[in-house]
């Protein structure tokens, strides 16, 4: 059957001859609708990521998509390589009629309706090596500054904007980084307490192997207990009216 796997189209008939050896008691649900439809044989094969066994002869690429590459990714891989924090700050693709970017003019990096980020440089690169002459680390060096002049500014109107609502009663809720610094903060006290506890137990362990249990006493006697247990204790104690009894010794011989 050569390269292609043609055992799909023999389910029927494997089916049917195991009914008639009686193999199977009963036909499967789906033999009346296999025999009208067949199944069918696709010609594709997936890519096989088996480990390669020596002498073993590599698949055929025919059927394997294109591989497809812009000169762009070159220079976004280069620029997220050295600005990883960008590829975390919100991006918006809405589009109104798909063609914004046939409008957009990149002799300049600020468009109008875009907003300043990383594929801004990307495209100004790009613009000013084809139009510029100039050299990919030249455009590059040229495109970042305008990149972070914009940005400074940027920052630079944002801190003004809340020092303005500041000024005129506004209030401002704290931050991503208070936030997190507070559930820092309390996940910290909780593993303290928790390795606190931890160590006591630890400890208590440690004594017990060479000591044993230790049970504390959680009751005492009453009045009448501790007068009846002294005073069966008085005859042997010394310093008593009748002294202490002899509990053994060493013979004398007279």
């Amino acid at each position: 059957m050569g390269r292609y796997d043609f055992t799909p189209l023999r389910v029927r008939e494997a089916t049917k001859r195991l009914f008639e050896n009686h193999k199977i008691n009963t036909m499967p649900p789906w033999y009346i609708a296999v025999s009208g439809i067949p199944p069918a044989q696709t010609l594709t094969r997936p890519v096989m990521r088996a480990p390669r066994v020596k002498g073993h002869k590599k698949p055929s690429r025919m059927f394997q998509p294109m591989r497809i590459s812009y000169p762009e990714d070159e220079l976004r891989s280069e620029f997220f390589g050295d600005h990883p924090w960008e590829l975390a700050r919100p991006r918006v693709i809405l589009e109104n009629d798909g063609k914004d970017e046939k409008r957009w003019d990149w002799s300049r990096i600020v468009q109008p309706g875009k907003k300043l980020d990383g594929e801004s440089v990307v495209q100004r690169q790009m613009y000013l090596m084809e139009h510029s002459n100039l050299t990919k680390e030249a455009a590059y060096d040229q495109a970042r500054r305008e990149f972070y002049h914009y940005r400074h500014l940027e920052d630079v109107e944002r801190r003004i904007s809340k020092e303005e609502a500041l000024s005129t009663g506004a209030y401002f809720n704290k931050g991503a980084l208070e936030i997190g610094m507070e559930l820092e903060d309390v996940a910290y006290e909780n593993w303290k307490a928790w390795a606190t506890k931890q160590i006591e137990e630890t400890k208590q362990a440690r004594a017990q192997l060479y000591s044993g249990p230790v049970e504390q006493a959680t009751t005492e006697l009453e009045d009448e207990e501790m007068d009846e247990a002294l005073n069966e204790v008085q005859e042997s104690i010394l310093a008593t009216e009748k002294g202490q009894d002899a509990l053994g010794g060493v013979p004398i011989h007279v």
